[in-house]
């Protein structure tokens, strides 16, 4: 709906660009956003249904190339328009500045025509919060001295305005920013070079955010940097994620591949920083130059990867490329490959050891679970055991 505002014809010429005056009282809810923003030019603008402007006027419209029968409600929409273009929510500030006082505050000398935040959006047809918000815009920026204290202002009083750009910084920001999370919102917000008042509208509308991040692959990006990292300072946030993916079939895969790929990076990565290699058996001895020059390279294409471009592929190539050139290595030096029997030999009956260990006879005593089958394979183990003994004992022999 446009509401189109007559300014005032008793405004003095020179005073600049200023908000026309407009009559206290029920008038009022005739604008409930408070536009009513001032001519910026001190001429009279003529009423629906009067005649056209003057010669002159007639002449700068045919200068300007837009002909000289402009609908006069047309005029003041346009320049209505500039004038909030200038000015913005200031324009709607004042109206609160100069009409409102305040439940507690007494009403002496001019501030008994004025009306408080409640009666004021009950005319206006908006909240009182909303009009507290511009109230307290002014009252922040009065301290500042960009615009005068309410105590001075009357109703119908115009002053002249700061430009539109300044006022987001106050009612925007030192309003959203008077909670703690406000503040640390803003704070976050310097830390990145940004103003606060971007920032804060963002947090003050999550589901705007939400839109971005899913229709936006740019935005999305940035999301989850930011994300990354609060985790590494938020260990609950961690948890929550850490759950969700446990619980998304796809996230967990990936997460799995991606942990895949994160540990045969490592391998090739400690070769080439520590020179050092992993045999299959498990044994870390020095890493030789050609193992070593392989593993830089396939190191410096993987480096280079962006983080967009799927790193599984070209880690398992480096991954195995090196792993055969361990084996090879292995099985070419005789010192090493008797080490790597030996290694896998122990390694071996550690891991038997351990789970006969485990076996409990006590139960297989009290709970009756004794079958025939058990028996034989233990028999089994103790045979294959003994054969092993006898082997161990004639190569000792024989060395």
């Amino acid at each position: 709906m446009t509401i189109a505002f007559t300014p005032s014809e008793s405004a003095p010429a020179g005073t600049g660009p200023v908000v026309v005056p407009e009559p206290a009282g029920p008038v009022m809810a005739e604008e409930p956003e408070f536009w009513e923003p001032s001519d910026p030019e001190p001429e009279e603008i003529p009423a629906p249904g009067a005649a056209h402007g003057s010669r002159d006027d007639d002449a700068d419209a045919d200068t300007n190339g837009h002909g000289p029968d402009h609908d006069p409600v047309v005029v003041r929409d346009a320049r209505d328009f500039g004038v909030y273009a200038r000015t913005g929510g200031w324009a709607f500030a004042l109206k609160v500045a100069r009409s409102v006082r305040p439940g507690g505050q007494p009403a002496e000398g001019t501030a008994r025509t004025k009306v408080s935040a409640k009666a004021f959006a009950e005319l206006a047809g908006c909240s009182p919060e909303r009009v507290m918000r511009h109230y307290r815009a002014w009252d922040m920026a009065a301290d500042d001295g960009l615009v005068p204290q309410f105590e001075v202002l009357v109703p119908g009083e115009d002053v002249e305005l700061p430009d539109a750009d300044v006022w987001l910084s106050y009612y925007a920001s030192r309003n959203s920013a008077s909670s703690v999370r406000g503040q640390a919102i803003s704070a976050a917000a310097e830390a990145e070079g940004i103003r606060p008042t971007k920032a804060l509208e963002v947090a003050e509308n999550p589901t705007a955010l939400r839109a971005a991040i899913l229709a936006d692959p740019g935005t999305a990006q940035a999301a989850r940097g930011a994300l990354l990292d609060r985790m590494k300072e938020d260990p609950a946030l961690q948890t929550e994620m850490a759950r969700a993916i446990a619980r998304t079939d796809d996230l967990k895969k990936a997460v799995a591949n991606e942990a895949k790929a994160a540990d045969r990076i490592g391998y090739v990565r400690q070769i080439v920083e520590k020179g050092q290699i992993r045999t299959p058996a498990g044994q870390t001895v020095e890493a030789p130059a050609e193992i070593r020059a392989e593993a830089e390279r396939h190191l410096s294409l993987l480096d280079e990867l962006d983080d967009s471009e799927e790193a599984g592929e070209w880690a398992g190539e480096a991954y195995d490329t090196v792993k055969d050139l361990v084996a090879k290595a292995v099985e070419e030096d005789p010192a090493l490959r008797v080490q790597e029997r030996r290694t896998r030999f122990y390694n071996s009956l550690q891991k038997a050891t351990r789970v006969f260990e485990e076996l409990t006879l006590d139960e297989v005593m009290e709970e009756d679970i004794y079958e025939a089958d058990m028996l034989q394979r233990l028999e089994a183990l103790q045979e294959a055991i003994g054969t092993c003994i006898s082997a161990l004992r004639k190569a000792t022999t024989a060395s």
